[in-house]
């Protein structure tokens, strides 16, 4: 295990049943249930998981900004938006690259980028 790194993130979401099916299908992950107000996520880069809240918060409240790379933006896009997505801010470049934010059907928003 690496000391003082990052080892878990968990995220409140509104519904989490429509929290996994967003992420099963627009980023292909897997989750394991722990009774049915939790739900965790493993091998995606950081573990974590959801937990039911009636509350999300979203950076423009002051909450960080959870950012996913990847090298087809138009793609994962496109994916996010077949998954029920909702796109907060279009594709736009930024020094060193390109991004775009969304939220997730349980309330979450989140980003992609690329340098590509």
């Amino acid at each position: 295990m690496k000391l003082n790194k990052i080892d878990y993130l968990e995220f409140a979401t509104t519904d989490i049943a429509a929290s996994k099916r967003f992420f099963t299908d627009a980023f292909g992950w897997a989750f394991v249930d722990y009774g049915p107000e939790y739900t965790a996520f493993i091998d995606q880069g950081v573990d974590g998981g959801f937990f039911k809240a009636d509350k999300v918060a979203t950076s423009e409240d002051g909450a960080p900004l959870t950012v996913f790379y990847t090298d087809s933006i138009e793609r994962v896009l496109s994916k996010v938006q077949s998954a029920g997505g909702m796109i907060a801010k279009p594709i736009f470049d930024f020094p060193g690259g390109r991004r775009f934010q969304f939220s997730e059907p349980g309330g979450n928003e989140m980003a992609v980028w690329t340098d590509k």
